[in-house]
């Protein structure tokens, strides 16, 4: 059952602006790691709802759509920064990589 969508677009926008802008390599592990896709070569983020944040990866030259569920449906902004930080660091655990020590 899908979860109503409880984010604007132009939170979409900017949520997805930052994460390529400001977490570029991050999206990068997090497709590695928890989006089946460990030849991945880059990632961006492409959007996200309720329950999940999408990607778009580069593997093999190739782009392929990679959707990583959050834990829960998240209905607050605050919780996107949180289910980021999460991701990643799980992420980096699969990879057998330290996380970043504000990420920890």
């Amino acid at each position: 059952m899908s979860t109503p969508d409880p984010f604007a677009p132009e939170v979409i926008v900017a949520v997805r602006r930052h994460m390529n802008d400001d977490h570029a390599d991050d999206c990068l592990l997090i497709c590695q790691g928890l989006g089946g896709q460990p030849a991945a070569t880059a990632a961006t983020m492409s959007g996200m709802d309720a329950e999940a944040m999408e990607f778009l990866a580069t593997v093999g030259g190739a782009s392929v759509p990679v959707r990583i569920p959050f834990h829960g449906p998240i209905v607050e902004r605050r919780q996107i920064r949180a289910e980021a930080a999460r991701m990643y660091r799980e992420a980096c655990a699969a990879l057998g990589r330290t996380p970043r020590p504000e990420a920890r």
